[in-house]
């Protein structure tokens, strides 16, 4: 029986909304901030009893991935131009990412993240993604049903760890001596030099995923001083890097330093290069005063999660990576690889 009551989500008969789903103009962005954190509010209250005074820790996705990939970003929208929900999308090469994605309270459960979702979807097709992908909660089954209404099957959990720099010498005592690199930020390379950065990180990430490209996330991290980009170099090779963000306006949470994204050449897959970038991040943090560095990691690279154990590291949260396409059976525990699909 349809309830009578006239309420948010719902017209005076008590109908379902007529819902418009667009992409999201410039003047969108502070309401679809709200929509978000609303919706993420009340989630988190359901879930722990209390509401979070700052949603995500204070970390920022909308503005920065807005600018990075505008064409990925879509709301729903009423006919009085109320927004309602919000997802964002983007292109890391031929691997399509979804998230965050979001419904006021009030208009869940009327399949509006279904319509969000299946634009993305559009989006994905119209870029050729070889593989979608998303992280989200293991323990909520509105979320997994949801994603797996449209095509999106889990994998595997991701665990996001945290170190806190009172720990900073908690490293595994067996450890080889530091390898002889460099490291180098992508924000001091002259202008000139920083496009054949971007083609040797491209290198390596493609030996991780083909195709796979992050040449966007380490443009918009230096564009906007999110953070930078640690390179790592043996000679006059590039062997790693570290996408990170520091507070402000990016993706980390107050008080950190957020690694986005740390790869290893899969040709040089060796534990001490993995230590040598953490370590290098967590005297960045150090320096910067923060006091903590949040790192992700993908449970199935099994090695990298072993590293970040042996430095301190500790679980913070718990998600589960959940994946659309043919080509999901990708992984190599081996990867020296540290991401985050949130």
């Amino acid at each position: 029986m349809r309830a009578t009551v006239d309420r948010p989500g719902l017209d005076s008969q008590g109908r379902s909304p007529l819902i418009k789903i667009r992409r999201v103009r410039k003047g969108d962005l502070s309401k679809v901030r709200d929509v978000i954190e609303q919706a993420f509010s009340d989630f988190y209250e359901r879930q722990m009893g209390t509401r979070p005074r700052q949603v995500f820790g204070g970390a920022q996705y909308i503005h920065h991935r807005w600018l990075m990939e505008p064409w990925g970003c879509f709301v729903a929208e009423e006919g009085d131009g109320k927004i309602v929900g919000a997802a964002v999308a983007v292109m890391w090469g031929t691997l399509g990412l979804v998230g965050p994605v979001a419904v006021l309270p009030n208009y869940q459960s009327q399949d509006i993240g279904q319509q969000l979702l299946t634009a993305c979807q559009g989006f994905f097709d119209e870029n050729k993604a070889v593989m979608q992908g998303l992280a989200t909660y293991p323990y909520s089954p509105r979320h997994l049903v949801l994603y797996q209404k449209c095509g999106y099957r889990p994998r595997g959990l991701v665990v996001i760890t945290a170190k806190s720099l009172d720990r900073r010498e908690i490293v595994q005592t067996t450890r080889p001596a530091k390898p002889a690199v460099t490291l180098k930020r992508y924000s001091a390379l002259e202008e000139a030099k920083k496009k054949a950065a971007i083609l040797k990180l491209h290198r390596i990430t493609n030996g991780v995923f083909r195709g796979m490209d992050l040449g966007k996330e380490v443009e918009i991290v230096d564009g906007l001083a999110l953070g930078d980009t640690l390179i790592l170099e043996k000679g006059r090779e590039v062997i790693g890097f570290a996408i990170y963000h520091t507070p402000g306006v990016s993706e980390a949470p107050q008080g950190s330093l957020y690694v986005k994204f740390l790869a290893i050449d899969p040709k040089h897959r060796k534990p001490e290069y993995l230590h040598a970038l953490l370590g290098a991040l967590e005297d960045l943090a150090h320096e910067a005063g923060l006091q903590r560095v949040v790192a992700p990691v993908y449970s199935y690279y099994w090695m990298a999660y072993q590293a970040l154990l042996e430095r301190g590291y500790q679980m913070d949260l718990i998600m589960v990576r959940m994946k659309r396409g043919k080509q999901i059976d990708d992984e190599d525990p081996t990867n020296l690889v540290l991401d985050d699909w949130r």
